[in-house]
């Protein structure tokens, strides 16, 4: 059986600001619902992925900014770092990460 990861679950403080950024990169805008005044989901994908991120109010009991350890994966990593600086992102400087962030077991 086949099974696929669709949707991460990012935790935000402000949705319509996480929207203009990621719709901003080009992600592509799947959903932005509200069923009343207390929930609302924002879903967007990362342009070639079959996962999405969602995002908004009462999505989650995450407090915002604490999602960890998401790889968004390219096959050129200095021309998406480039592009990503195009669209208004700022991402760090290029580096390796050898030992990875799931690397770090005591002893």
């Amino acid at each position: 059986m086949d099974m696929k990861l669709e949707v991460v679950v990012v935790p935000v403080s402000d949705v319509d600001r996480a929207k203009d950024f990621y719709t901003a990169l080009g992600w592509r805008l799947d959903a932005d619902v509200a069923t009343d005044g207390e929930f609302r989901v924002v879903q967007v994908t990362p342009p070639g992925s079959p996962a999405s991120v969602i995002f908004g109010e009462s999505v989650t009991e995450q407090a915002p900014g604490s999602a960890r350890g998401l790889h968004l994966i390219v096959d050129d990593i200095d021309t998406a770092h480039d592009e990503l600086a195009r669209h208004g992102a700022h991402p760090s400087e290029v580096f390796h990460d050898a030992g990875g962030v799931f690397h770090h077991a005591d002893g």
